[in-house]
């Protein structure tokens, strides 16, 4: 394998979040994992454990600087109605000194909570936005 060079480390300064299409430019921090779900299998006469996989689970982290009230934007009407915004994610990491970008899409988005109003005295703004996911596409790897 050919030596790298910290350059081609990507940096989070260039990623990038579209929400229903819509730009967020004030991302601080976006995060999108996937957890396998498992069974726990036992067989007689044996002391392992075993495991059947049975799904997984699709969760992530929105952190904005507090410019727009995104969440409540989004949500307040739709938390209080039960009428859910059907929600599509797509993120992008594409630092132009590494080997390429990474482009993923979430679809099926719901979110667990949305913060109203916070502040701290003398302290940047941020809103957190965590929430869990259907489906998702790897559309773009590096």
């Amino acid at each position: 394998m050919a030596k790298l060079k910290a350059n081609r480390v990507i940096n989070g300064t260039f990623g990038s979040i579209w929400v229903n299409g819509e730009k967020w430019a004030e991302v601080k921090s976006f995060e999108l994992k996937v957890q396998g779900q498992y069974e726990d299998v036992n067989f007689c006469e044996e002391l392992g454990k075993h495991r059947k996989y049975m799904g997984f689970e699709g969760s992530g982290t929105i952190t904005l600087q507090k410019v727009y009230d995104r969440g409540a934007k989004l949500l307040a009407e739709a938390f209080k109605s039960g009428e859910m915004p059907d929600v599509k994610i797509v993120g992008k990491l594409a630092d132009p000194a590494a080997f390429g970008h990474t482009r993923v899409e979430a679809t099926e988005v719901t979110f667990d909570e949305f913060t109203l109003l916070k502040f701290e005295n003398k302290a940047l703004g941020e809103e957190e936005l965590p929430f869990q996911f259907a489906d998702y596409d790897l559309i773009d790897a590096i």
